[in-house]
């Protein structure tokens, strides 16, 4: 099987237990490398499948690689998966969850999301108007009439948002009204966030393109000593996406699908998100109405911009948020030292 981009993507897994997950994705994941996180306790030893080239790093090591910036990571919680995103060498990064596996398309042809992954990050988005027919560069689909022949180019995909059969990505109290629900739509489509239009994003079906917005990818401070958890990918993904906006490049959300196996309890995923249910009517408008400044020119401008913007405009709800704007500070110090600029 054909392994698109082998040499240019790493696979960035955050977890707590053995990685037998892995078994039922060889054929797909083998080609690749793998960065793994390793959350919790340091001193447990974690299964990693033969046949991988994989490098892995627990606490201690983004304590000794990152020094008084590691305290930025959060410990204990899935948000410590952006330490790969930092570490990482390559211009893609894909980031999935150890309790996806291999979905299924309506043929019963397993799913290839890599491929399909790379499909999305590979092809224009346009944000600026909406194609009614969804991704027009597919095969079998074009710009519909009416389509503005200015933006037929499209710009460049920045992100790469996939979804999730079986047990739906719900919040606690959602989850808690629907217990025995299960996605089993598939729907053939991917298309484009449009300009000015936040999405939740979820970390564990994701591709990016590190070079365009990897200093974006920052999945807040959660977890152990935090007030609030499972908000992670949703912070990464509000703050991308309005620099997607800023600096015009796209973010695409559809296909490809993974399985996603367990629900996580909802007793426990209450207790993290019950401030953030209260926090994000606050916060959502926040990012709604934010402008950020035409010198900011780079992810990381962007960002440090941001992080004085939440600082200012955020920190009126809680202590944290101020504690967070450093920690996105922190973040950014942390990448320009593992990732100093090419010289010209």
């Amino acid at each position: 099987m054909s392994a698109p981009l082998a040499d240019q993507l790493d696979i960035v897994i955050p977890t707590i237990r053995n990685l037998d997950f892995l078994e039922e994705w060889r054929p797909f994941f083998q080609p690749y490398h793998l960065i793994i996180v390793q959350d919790g306790d340091p001193t447990k030893k974690i299964h990693v499948p033969e046949g991988y080239d994989y490098e892995l790093y627990n606490r201690n090591d983004i304590e000794r690689i990152l020094g008084d910036k590691a305290w930025a990571i959060s410990f204990k919680d899935s948000a410590c998966r952006c330490f790969g995103f930092m570490v990482s060498k390559k211009k893609y990064i894909y980031t999935i969850d150890d309790d996806c596996f291999v979905a299924k398309d309506p043929s019963g042809k397993p799913i290839n999301v890599l491929e399909q992954h790379i499909k999305n990050l590979l092809t224009p988005s346009t944000p600026f108007f909406f194609n009614t027919l969804y991704d027009p560069y597919r095969e079998g689909a074009d710009f519909v009439r009416g389509y503005p022949f200015s933006l037929r180019e499209g710009v460049p995909t920045a992100t790469s948002h996939g979804l999730w059969l079986n047990i739906p990505d719900y919040d606690a109290p959602t989850q808690m009204v629907k217990p025995k629900e299960r996605n089993q739509r598939f729907v053939d489509a991917v298309m484009t966030v449009p300009k000015g239009t936040l999405y939740p994003m979820c970390g564990m079906n994701l591709a990016f393109d590190r070079e365009l917005i990897g200093a974006g990818m920052y999945f807040g401070l959660m977890g152990e000593g935090q007030p609030i958890g499972r908000y992670d990918d949703m912070w990464a993904g509000w703050c991308t996406k309005v620099i997607c906006d800023h600096l015009g490049v796209g973010c695409k959300t559809g296909l490809p699908y993974v399985w996603h196996s367990k629900a996580s309890n909802p007793f426990t995923n209450l207790r993290k998100e019950y401030k953030g249910i209260f926090w994000q009517e606050e916060i959502i408008p926040f990012f709604q109405n934010l402008t950020l400044s035409k010198t900011a020119t780079t992810v990381e401008d962007c960002y440090l911009e941001l992080a004085e913007k939440v600082r200012k405009g955020l920190g009126h709800i809680d202590p944290y948020f101020s504690k967070l704007a450093d920690g996105m500070v922190a973040w950014i110090e942390g990448w320009r030292m593992l990732n100093p600029p090419k010289s010209a």
